[in-house]
């Protein structure tokens, strides 16, 4: 299973094929450990979390300081993508999502709200006018990402849908958000992503009176065919608090300007 010369070990073929299983055992067994220890068992090794990019440069990051000086004990290993990974193929124990749970082999844990304004800047808005109903948007220049080009809003008669368009489109929510900041167009941003925008000035919320129907949240979500680990239990309890409900950033966005 390892290769062994005088200076270093590494492992060999079937070695690395044994890993995953090894670690899988480690881990039930630090399961089962807490599960007659109560909180006795402080968790130990290594957590390895997937998130997309954006949120998790923003506000994974930055939290993870204080969930370290907590948890000296554990190690992360943490990757960003805006790719849905396969959890139990990828090793992952946990990963952050914005958008709808489809797999029924993983169970969520909602730990943030991810409310969706629209948004514009106010030179933008200077120059070609404010909507005041969602169809308006039709006759704008709209700033959009793949698979995030219709939208329902909830009106006075009733829920309608738009689907307006630009010519402008990014894979990016900081990149569409960033571009409308620069007076591309009009946008729809998670308030997660545009709260700092929207508190400068920079952005500003449109349509308020006609919302987003959406039902978007920031999940943590995890094999269901795993016992949770304590590793994963405190990783959902830490972070479920820190961002606390209502979180920083629709907090921070209640302070806006408006246009």
């Amino acid at each position: 299973m390892i290769h062994r010369t005088t200076r270093k070990v590494s492992l060999t073929e079937e070695g690395m094929a044994f890993l995953p299983h090894a670690e899988e055992v480690l881990s039930s067994v630090e399961v089962a450990r807490a599960s007659v220890g109560a909180g006795s068992v402080r968790p130990t090794g290594t957590l390895r979390v997937s998130a997309p990019a954006s949120f998790g440069r923003m506000h994974l990051i930055p939290a993870f300081k204080q969930f370290m000086q907590d948890y000296p004990e554990l190690k992360v290993d943490f990757r960003l993508s805006d790719s849905i990974v396969d959890l139990v193929e990828g090793g992952f124990d946990i990963a952050i999502r914005n958008a709808p749970l489809q797999d029924s082999t993983l169970v969520a844990r909602k730990i943030a709200e991810d409310k969706r304004l629209v948004v514009a800047s106010p030179d933008y808005l200077a120059k070609h006018g404010t909507p005041q109903h969602p169809e308006d948007l039709l006759g704008h220049s709209f700033i959009s990402m793949p698979g995030l080009e219709s939208f329902t809003f909830q009106t006075e008669s009733g829920e309608i849908q738009v689907k307006p368009k630009g010519q402008f489109k990014a894979d990016s929510g900081e990149a569409v958000r960033d571009a409308s900041v620069h007076g591309l167009g009009i946008t729809v941003s998670s308030t997660w992503c545009a709260y700092e925008h929207l508190k400068s000035g920079e952005l500003v919320s449109i349509l308020d009176q006609t919302p987003l129907v959406t039902s978007s949240a920031i999940w943590a979500v995890y094999p269901s065919t795993r016992l949770l680990a304590p590793k994963v239990r405190v990783f959902i309890d830490f972070f479920t608090e820190y961002f606390g409900t209502p979180t920083y950033w629709d907090q921070t966005c209640k302070q806006q300007k408006t246009f």
